[in-house]
């Protein structure tokens, strides 16, 4: 009996850290971004490495091989792994700055939708309101 009651609070941990809104959020991220791999990947090789081909030449580094001790060394992948890794980091940083801008844009226009409401009176001033209502109706009367 013993072993269960510390299976069961290692059972009720779990869930309780399994159901927290963070984890929940992580999950989600990880999905996501994993399915928006296929569109980076594709971005990247279907439409800026041939651009950056016609204007460069089209340099392909995987022939590149050095023998070291007799076996190859194909240093043309790694090359062509970081120039990749390169491509996919700029363009990520550009699709999150258009991102950030426009979402800074529509928060401005939220603001400024907010400021052109009057704000809400708080509740000193409401009771004040209603006694200097009911001050003014006790010296008409």
């Amino acid at each position: 009996m013993s072993k269960e009651v510390p299976m069961k609070k290692l059972v009720s941990e779990f869930k309780a850290f399994a159901l927290k809104g963070n984890v929940v959020s992580m999950a989600v991220g990880v999905v996501v971004g994993s399915s928006f791999t296929a569109i980076v990947n594709s971005m990247v090789q279907d439409i800026i490495t041939p651009l950056i081909s016609i204007v460069g030449g089209g340099f392909d580094f995987a022939g590149w091989t050095v023998s070291v001790g007799g076996a190859p060394v194909a240093i043309g992948n790694f090359i062509n792994a970081i120039v990749s890794f390169l491509i996919v980091s700029v363009s990520m940083f550009l699709v999150v700055k258009a991102m950030s801008a426009a979402l800074a844009r529509f928060h401005a226009e939220e603001k400024k939708e907010e400021e052109k409401k009057p704000p809400e009176p708080s509740n000193e001033e409401k009771l004040l309101t209603e006694i200097r209502d009911l001050l003014r109706e006790q010296t008409k009367a």
